[in-house]
């Protein structure tokens, strides 16, 4: 998108293919919005306070605090000092994991070892090290990694507790997300860990940044929780006097 359209419609949009990485400080007020164009996309995500980076997103908590083993529209994503990052305003897929982490390259290997040196762009990325190659731009290694969202991807367990993945999102499926502390966020679109496809997944997806509406007293979100208003004067106290 041009200078001009950004300025004059306070909007961007950009489309990222599988097996890429992204990263942006996206600003308190800003909305969000990740869209798959294709189909069975996965979109990993972590959240870091961009001014103190020892501020990471806290899974544990997200889920304890909402009583929830899903993320989906009205659940609220916490930091490690009980801040909020972002809301989920908006979800059309329903069910969204953070429990099981990121692909390694020891998960792409079933798909054929390639490399960047014999296949260049059309090599086959893993989370893991896609994750580091953007971390790296904020000075950040693999000790600094925190948890980790997989948009767009369900999760079940069986009778013994084992988890497969039971569902991916179709076309046109998206998740909106407000912001409501500046954030650093790091994403990747590379496969699921526990994705058993037969051919590395190939989806396109989209991203969408907007200025948000303004949080109103009944705001979903908001009120999914006592948790979540305590979450929320916890961020006016860290943007007290701002």
């Amino acid at each position: 998108m041009t200078y001009n359209s950004i300025i004059k419609n306070k909007s961007y949009q950009t489309k990222i293919p599988s097996g890429s990485h992204w990263s942006m400080v996206v600003r308190r007020g800003t909305a969000l919005t990740i869209k798959d164009l294709e189909g069975a996309a996965n979109v990993g995500m972590m959240f870091f306070n961009p001014t103190e980076l020892n501020e990471k997103y806290n899974a544990p908590d997200t889920l304890k605090c909402q009583h929830t083993f899903k993320l989906t529209k009205g659940h609220c994503l916490y930091s490690d000092m009980g801040r909020i990052f972002c809301s989920i305003t908006n979800d059309s897929f329903g069910w969204h994991e953070t429990l099981c982490g990121n692909s390694h390259p020891s998960h792409i290997q079933k798909w054929g070892k390639r490399d960047y040196q014999t296949q260049q762009n059309a090599w086959m990325q893993n989370g893991f090290d896609s994750f580091l190659v953007e971390l790296a731009k904020y000075d950040l290694y693999k000790q600094d990694m925190c948890a980790n969202v997989n948009w767009f991807s369900e999760v079940r367990a069986d009778e013994e507790g084992k988890l497969s993945l039971a569902r991916q999102s179709q076309a046109g499926d998206s998740v909106t997300l407000r912001f409501e502390m500046d954030t650093l966020v790091v994403l990747h679109t590379c496969p699921h860990p526990l994705n058993m496809a037969e051919e590395y997944p190939s989806s396109l997806i989209e991203l969408n940044l907007s200025i948000a509406p303004a949080m109103q007293e009944d705001d979903e979100c908001l009120n999914h929780c006592d948790e979540n208003r305590r979450g929320f004067e916890n961020n006016a106290l860290y943007h007290f006097g701002l």
